[in-house]
């Protein structure tokens, strides 16, 4: 194996996180006028806590009104210029109020004698709540002092659009600190705020899971690790973490290929990344490459395969006649700029899974159909899902992905191996949906993982995925 030069990575000084993963497409979403980017008009610091709560307070905003939290972020960044330190406080804070959305809402209905307006000024309150809520940490180094929370929200509030409601936001702020236990406490009578989950969701998680929907629902709402793989064509798992370790970084192995950094950071930062030694993937996301059981020089098709996390695990695992597919041709750039960062190359093509009119007529030896779902195993990645999904789209998202299924499984050849994938735990979209695709095409069930569920812990700490591997009848 080749055990590469160890890399030496100075660290940079960066508030930024990494928040990868695969989000959900939520509905459209409609035009948000009442937010604005942080404005000069307020001579700001961008280095600011003030700064940092109006950007979050916008992207939360945008949220709220349909837009999933990653696209939300880039709108806010594309209205102002931004140092990077300035880029990860707004997304760190914005992710962290989506996990405290439900109680936020609450004590603000509390709170408030009618609902915030405009949502700017909702989304304010909520971000600032949010660091209320954590502001007993403080002490601890993990947090604001409630004073400075209260001062920074207030300052924000000068914005043009929101400067009318200053002393409502002072109002609301130092009434939470005044009456903090006992507002807490009428808050999470109602499980929306306890839980921090819309009451549908909660209620269908405790159906499907009723001995441990609730370890489910707090697995949920821990923030997510930094979880690498480690790329063997370029490395030895123990070879990296004797890099990791050079570099001042604590690592565990969770995986086959998993290493899970102990404190999170910019791929910037992480060693060997931009070479492709690694690539940021979720432990429960490495198991589907080996469950193929891939051979030298197979066909294989990656169905759904943006953003390329999949991919580019193939591509490691062995060399075969990859053609990876995706419906968005903005999404395909993602995977040819792993690809290229990988050093490997497949054929990337844009085609609807859904009908055959992109199909050559050539089978496939393996097939990976990661099809879409309401992504509601990996929240703590994604924790703005919870709020944008319905309990409607189970079904409809359900009925598309075995519309998927039964169109991929004509392009695999007899005896070859479909490996079904989904990030939900909704039994409707995972197991349900096994069965179903089994008996409809006689295929014959191998052994898979099944329904992982999300787990955060020192030991294991993957995302809740679902896995079921099918072979065709041989003629």
């Amino acid at each position: 194996m080749d055990k590469r030069p160890l890399i030496t990575v100075k660290k940079k000084a960066s508030k930024e996180k990494v928040f990868k993963g695969k989000t959900p497409r939520a509905d459209a979403p409609r035009e948000l006028k009442a937010a604005t980017a942080p404005t000069a008009q307020l001579d700001l610091k961008s280095d600011s806590l003030a700064y940092a709560l109006l950007g979050a307070a916008d992207a939360v905003a945008r949220v709220k009104q349909g837009t999933a939290l990653p696209e939300a972020l880039t709108q806010v960044f594309s209205k102002a210029e931004m140092t990077p330190q300035a880029r990860g406080a707004i997304q760190d804070l914005a992710y962290r109020t989506m996990r405290q959305l439900g109680m936020a809402e609450t004590l603000l209905s509390i709170l408030a004698s009618k609902a915030p307006e405009p949502m700017l000024l909702h989304g304010l309150l909520c971000c600032a709540l949010t660091l209320l809520l954590e502001s007993k940490n403080a002490e601890e180094g993990k947090g604001y002092e409630s004073f400075t929370v209260v001062d920074q929200a207030v300052t924000a509030a000068g914005d043009p659009n929101i400067v009318h409601a200053k002393g409502m936001v002072n109002a609301v702020l130092r009434r939470f600190l005044r009456e903090r236990e006992s507002l807490i406490g009428e808050a999470q009578k109602n499980p929306v705020a306890k839980w921090n989950y819309p009451l549908w969701w909660i209620e269908d998680v405790r159906a499907a899971y009723p001995r441990n929907w609730e370890a489910i629902l707090a697995a949920g709402n821990a923030p997510p690790p930094l979880t690498l793989r480690v790329n063997v064509r370029m490395t030895s798992v123990a070879a990296y973490l004797q890099t990791l370790s050079i570099n001042g970084m604590t690592a565990t192995q969770v995986g086959q290929t998993a290493v899970r950094l102990h404190d999170p950071v910019p791929v910037s930062q992480i060693p060997g990344f931009s070479e492709g030694w690694v690539s940021v993937q979720d432990a429960a996301a490495q198991l589907a490459a080996p469950l193929l059981d891939i051979q030298e020089g197979m066909r294989v098709l990656d169905a759904c395969a943006a953003p390329g996390g999949k991919t580019g695990h193939i591509m490691e695992v062995a060399q075969v006649d990859l053609l990876a597919l995706d419906a968005d041709a903005a999404r395909l750039e993602r995977i040819e700029e792993n690809l290229r960062r990988l050093q490997l190359s497949a054929q990337v093509q844009v085609g609807d899974a859904t009908d055959a009119r992109w199909w050559d007529k050539q089978h496939f030896d393996r097939i990976l159909a990661d099809v879409p779902c309401t992504a509601s195993g990996i929240v703590r990645r994604h924790p703005d899902i919870r709020w944008l999904r319905r309990k409607s789209d189970m079904h409809r998202l359900a009925t598309l992905s075995a519309q998927i299924l039964d169109n991929l499984w004509q392009m695999l050849r007899p005896g070859g191996k479909l490996l079904f994938v989904t990030c939900s735990l909704w039994p409707q979209e995972s197991e349900g949906q096994a069965a179903a695709f089994a008996v409809r095409h006689n295929a014959i069930r191998l052994e898979a993982p099944g329904q992982l569920l999300p787990v955060a812990g020192m030991d294991l700490d993957h995302d809740g995925l679902f896995f079921a591997l099918f072979q065709k009848q041989k003629e």
